[in-house]
């Protein structure tokens, strides 16, 4: 699986200048490709690159900067294009997606810069990088991070690494390949609803799965209170549901989605469904038993029933017909 390992730079002066003036560099040339991107219809990354090529070369990128930089414009587009389709920028026509489709993408003088290894090589034991700059080649570039984590980057590192500046501060964000986790056989199932923290420390502690709502399409299938859109719009689903999975697959925690309907209005205790169950956003009263408890955790109670559900049907479909 994919882990993220983010490490800290501590370069001299005259290096943290040289990097920034990199990033800068390399940005002011991805709006560059951008622009030329966008007047060609955003071809394809290889008529792309006949397009920007020399230029990106005369402006003292070295090669593989130069193919990153086409890369990761040509990704940006793919990521937009993705969005609209998704319908993340609205519908067409809406203010949102005509104001994304009618300009060229930018970039911000200091977003990230992706390296491999032909411009950017480490050193684990002296916790040291040699890194390749438009001032030349930067050697001993100290950096820290913690045990774990170098032990992951010494182990586990492969692919491409992201340079980054964060209020002054540079880091290398590097991609690692490790083995999952062992998944076990969980006791029970922890039920997620908005609100929970700490849910993947909890769920390996207790040796329980976790069971998540299929939200997909939910903006368009249910009709939301102002307050509530403005949570489902704060903090994206997908996002979370993809936070929660990561986190879950490097545990070894098992995860299953379930089927939404009702869990905010079913009683826990008793089954019965009512929409004046939930009386408020923080109150569920049974109408039937009189069950009086906070609504997330009478939600999630039920969302983690239907999970065992998931997890014992695809079990069963697992173990072998008897011949």
């Amino acid at each position: 699986m994919k882990i993220v390992t983010r490490v800290k730079l501590m370069p001299e002066a005259d290096q943290a200048a040289a990097l920034l003036a990199t990033l800068r560099t390399v940005n002011e040339a991805a709006c560059w490709v951008s622009g030329v991107a966008f007047e060609h219809g955003v071809p394809r990354e290889y008529e792309l690159r006949k397009h920007t090529y020399t230029e990106l070369k005369a402006r003292g990128l070295g090669a593989q900067a130069a193919q990153h930089v086409i890369k990761k414009t040509r990704d940006a587009y793919t990521t937009l294009k993705a969005n609209i389709r998704a319908g993340n920028l609205g519908k067409p026509g809406s203010k949102r997606r005509v104001k994304a489709e009618s300009k060229p993408i930018t970039f911000r003088p200091k977003a990230a810069q992706p390296y491999d290894d032909r411009c950017l090589s480490w050193q684990y034991d002296a916790r040291t990088v040699s890194i390749w700059t438009t001032a030349g080649r930067l050697k001993r570039v100290r950096f820290a991070c913690s045990p774990g984590a170098l032990k992951m980057l010494r182990e586990h590192r492969k692919g491409e690494s992201d340079l980054i500046e964060r209020d002054g501060v540079f880091y290398l964000i590097a991609v690692c390949d490790a083995p999952e986790a062992d998944q076990y056989e969980p006791h029970g199932f922890i039920g997620v609803d908005l609100g929970i923290t700490n849910i993947v420390t909890t769920a390996e502690r207790t040796g329980s799965g976790i069971a998540l709502e299929d939200l997909t399409g939910i903006r368009s299938r249910v009709r939301l209170r102002k307050d509530q859109r403005t949570t489902l719009h704060s903090w994206s689903f997908h996002q979370l549901a993809s936070f929660v999975e990561y986190k879950a697959q490097r545990a070894g925690v098992p995860l299953v989605y379930v089927d939404p309907a009702y869990t905010s209005q079913q009683c826990s205790d008793c089954g019965h469904i009512d929409r004046r169950n939930r009386q408020s956003q923080a109150t569920f009263a049974c109408r039937s038993c009189g069950a009086l408890m906070h609504a997330d955790d009478n939600a999630s109670h039920n969302i983690g029933r239907k999970g065992e559900t998931v997890w014992t049907a695809g079990r069963e479909s697992r173990v072998p017909a008897t011949p």
